[in-house]
């Protein structure tokens, strides 16, 4: 069976999908839901720290589990993942991030039978790498990895100028693969928006087609500050079916 979850995607990298996949996770465990995050590569390890941490730590931190569970394959470089592969000569297995997205065992390279049934009942959140059409590998995205999943598929966009046409090609690009655009997350939202983002978030609902929610700006990478932010979005919807009783 396909597993139970939602897929974040972005627009382009830093369009916000780290902080809105960790206010998902956060809100669903504080919802009482297992919820297991999951980062099929991560690159930029050599950069320098900013206030917050990065992207497997803070999806950690929101699931109370460890980052390296959280992604098992990381590179140091700030590039794209097939590129930071091909650096350090560790090519990147299609099978293999499919196999640790459906089995926590397999994420850690452990034998898959003895993590037997762990996963009954688990929601799996997971994070893209930039947008749908980065190359994860030769002749693989992360668009071919989020069809393969079958996940409802979420885009995290930037509310200001730009974000039509980014949003609309990314739609586009997830329609063309069968995708099932559950929702856009605009964020940082600001508490008053201009007539702009206003209109930016009226113009892709209308030429996308698709539910357009919003996402404050998060004060703090506390589980506790992720879940109030995430738990004001429509979660069970777009999971299609009552998760979060």
């Amino acid at each position: 069976m396909p597993p139970r979850g939602l897929f974040v995607t972005g627009t382009d990298t830093g369009a916000g999908k780290s902080v809105l996949s960790a206010c998902l996770v956060a809100a669903m465990r504080a919802a009482g839901e297992r919820v297991r995050p999951y980062k099929p590569v991560l690159t930029g390890l050599d950069e320098r720290p900013g206030e917050w941490p990065a992207d497997h730590e803070l999806l950690a931190t929101a699931a109370g589990t460890s980052a390296e569970r959280v992604a098992p394959l990381r590179f140091g470089p700030a590039v794209s993942p097939h590129l930071a592969a091909e650096l350090a000569g560790r090519p990147i297995d299609p099978s293999a991030l499919l196999a640790a997205a459906r089995s926590p065992a397999a994420a850690e390279g452990e034998d898959e039978d003895e993590d037997e049934g762990e996963d009954d009942g688990e929601i799996l959140i997971v994070e893209g790498v930039g947008g749908l059409l980065v190359p994860l590998a030769e002749s693989f995205s992360v668009r071919d990895l989020a069809a393969a999943l079958a996940l409802p598929l979420i885009i995290a966009a930037r509310p200001g100028l730009g974000t039509i046409n980014h949003t609309l090609l990314t739609i586009e690009a997830a329609d063309a693969a069968g995708l099932d655009v559950r929702a856009v997350v605009l964020s940082p939202w600001p508490e008053e928006p201009t007539p702009m983002e206003a209109s930016n978030r009226r113009t892709i609902a209308a030429l996308g087609g698709v539910e357009v929610a919003t996402l404050p700006r998060v004060a703090g990478f506390a589980p506790a500050e992720l879940a109030a932010a995430g738990a004001a979005l429509p979660i069970d919807r777009w999971l299609g079916e009552d998760a979060m009783s």
